[in-house]
C-alpha cells in the first residue's frame, strides 16, 4: 500500500500549487478588471511615457538604465565602459535624472552598480510604480513575481506526479496484466496530472507572458506601442525601455551598463 503515500504526495502537491496558481491569478485578474475603468485612465487613450513603458516592460532598474543612457546620449552624463559614471550637467532635467545625480553623489563620480540599485529604490522611482499601479497597469510589489513562482510550483508538481506515478509502477510487486492495478494506477495519477496541465494551459491562456511588473492591461498596452529599433535618440531610447539594455548597439555604452570590466577611476 506504499502506493497510496505516493497517490496522496502526488495529489497533495497538485493541489496546493493549483490553488496557489488560482488565487494569484484571481488577484491579478482583478487588476485587469479594475484597469478598465475610465476614471483611472488606462483606456485606449492612455499614452506611456519612456519612464513608464521602461517600469512596465523592466521593472525599477530598467527606468534607471533609461535615465541613464537618456543623460548620456545628452550629454549630461559620461558613462565609461568601465563601469563609471560621471556627471556633467549637475542640472537633472526631471525628477528622475536628478535621483540618479543623488545617487552618484557629491563627488560626481561612482560605479554604475550601486548607482543603479540606489536609484532603483528612490522615492521616484516608488511613485512611479505606485501611479501605475494606481491605474491597473502594474502589479503591486511582488506580485509578478508570485505569478512566475506558482506557475513554476505547479511545473514541478507536475513533473512530481509523473515520477510518483513511475516510482509506483516499478515498485515490485506490481502486476502488469491489462485492465489490472496498472490501469487503476495510470487512472489514479493521472487526474492530478490532468489538473497540473489544466491549470497551466488556462494559466497560459490568462495571464501569460507572466510579467514581473505589467498587469493584463499593462502588458496590453504594451503591446500597443511601436517601439522603433534604431534612428533618433527618442527611438533608442523606446527600444532600450522596452528590451534594456541588449538594444543598445554602442559596446562601450552596453559594457557601461553591464557593470564595466575595471574598478578604476578616470578623472
Amino acid at each position: 500500500m506504499l502506493w497510496v503515500l505516493f497517490l496522496l504526495v502526488a495529489w497533495g502537491a497538485a493541489a496546493i500549487s493549483c490553488a496557489r496558481l488560482c488565487l494569484v491569478s484571481a488577484r491579478t485578474g482583478l487588476l485587469s478588471h479594475a484597469s478598465s475603468d475610465p476614471a483611472e485612465g488606462t483606456g485606449s487613450g492612455h499614452e506611456l511615457t519612456l519612464y513608464e513603458t521602461a517600469f512596465l516592460a523592466g521593472g525599477p532598474h530598467r527606468v534607471v538604465d533609461l535615465a541613464l543612457v537618456t543623460m548620456h546620449l545628452r550629454r549630461r552624463l559620461l558613462l565609461a565602459h568601465t563601469g563609471w559614471a560621471t556627471v556633467v550637467d549637475p542640472e537633472g532635467r526631471d525628477e528622475m535624472e536628478r535621483t540618479v545625480i543623488r545617487a552618484i553623489g557629491p563627488q560626481g563620480q561612482a560605479p554604475i552598480p550601486p548607482v543603479r540599485t540606489a536609484a532603483a529604490t528612490a522615492d521616484a522611482v516608488r511613485a512611479l510604480a505606485d501611479r501605475l499601479v494606481a491605474a491597473g497597469l502594474a502589479l503591486p510589489r511582488g506580485a509578478g513575481t508570485d505569478v512566475g513562482a506558482a506557475v513554476r510550483a505547479v511545473r514541478g508538481a507536475a513533473l512530481l506526479v509523473v515520477a510518483m506515478g513511475a516510482v509506483t509502477l516499478l515498485m515490485p510487486g506490481q502486476e502488469h496484466g491489462p485492465g489490472g492495478p496498472v490501469v487503476s494506477l495510470l487512472v489514479w495519477f493521472g487526474l492530478p496530472f490532468a489538473l497540473t496541465v489544466g491549470c497551466l494551459s488556462i494559466a497560459r491562456m490568462e495571464i501569460h507572458p507572466y510579467s514581473s511588473w505589467a498587469s493584463p492591461a499593462g502588458q496590453r498596452l504594451l503591446a500597443a506601442n511601436d517601439v522603433p529599433t534604431a534612428g533618433a535618440d527618442r527611438d533608442v531610447l523606446a527600444a532600450i525601455a522596452v528590451r534594456g539594455v541588449r538594444a543598445v548597439d554602442d559596446p562601450a555604452l552596453r559594457a557601461a551598463l553591464g557593470g564595466g570590466a575595471g574598478g578604476r577611476r578616470y578623472f
